[in-house]
């Protein structure tokens, strides 16, 4: 059965398709995200931009994926209804963690910063382009609240569908974007034998320091 412990202690591979070395890095390391991330865009990966969001209410830590919307020397952009659980745990904590894993590089980075909101402009700005259908489903939902039954959201959703038809859909007041501003990064590369490479980028005022660790 796949639910047996042997089972799964068996399940393994090697990893053999790259390495990471300093001499081959960038300095900067959103230079080497935007590497990493347009070989995983241009290969054509399912969800390539998909990362996993970690956040924090008290001491209990939640992930969920998220996908990435934009981003520069800044930071990191996503989007979100506003009264979801993530962004009560934003509002409450604003240390923040992304992973992206990409399997089919065995590769990953983690990247840690502190999460705010973007600009009201550029929440609408996004908004605006989105599928028409995102927009409205955006409204008819009150992300993380409870749901009766699933006929009750497809009932708002054709609602709100009925009230702006013919019309442009606004962006709801309780949705909006985040960006993780960066302190530290790591990058992840598979190797034979578990001889992992990792190389961490940690702020340093304007500047990063680069360092390898241990697998």
């Amino acid at each position: 059965m796949h639910g047996d412990k042997k089972f799964i202690q068996n399940i393994r591979r090697d990893y053999i398709k790259g390495d990471l070395l300093e001499k081959n890095t960038a300095g900067n390391p959103v230079d080497q995200f935007r590497v990493w991330f347009n070989e995983a865009i241009e290969s054509r990966l399912v969800d390539g931009n998909s990362m996993t969001l970690c956040t924090v209410s008290g001491k209990r830590p939640s992930a969920r994926v998220v996908l990435l919307k934009s981003f520069d020397e800044s930071g990191f952009v996503f989007y979100t209804n506003y009264g979801s659980q993530k962004s009560k745990e934003i509002e409450s904590s604003p240390e923040g963690c992304l992973l992206f894993y990409w399997a089919e590089f065995e590769r990953q980075i983690r990247i840690n910063g502190i999460i705010q909101k973007v600009s009201r402009q550029e929440s609408a700005d996004y908004f605006a382009t989105r599928p028409r259908d995102s927009q409205i489903g955006a409204w008819a939902s009150s992300q993380s609240e409870l749901l009766s039954r699933r006929e009750e959201l497809e009932l708002l959703f054709e609602k709100i569908k009925k009230k702006y038809e013919g019309l442009e859909v606004p962006i709801p007041p309780f949705w909006g974007g985040y960006i993780l501003v960066p302190d530290h990064f790591e990058f992840w590369q598979g190797r034979p034998n578990r001889l992992h490479d990792r190389i961490v980028y940690e702020r340093n005022r304007e500047t990063w320091d680069k360092k390898r660790l241990f697998p």
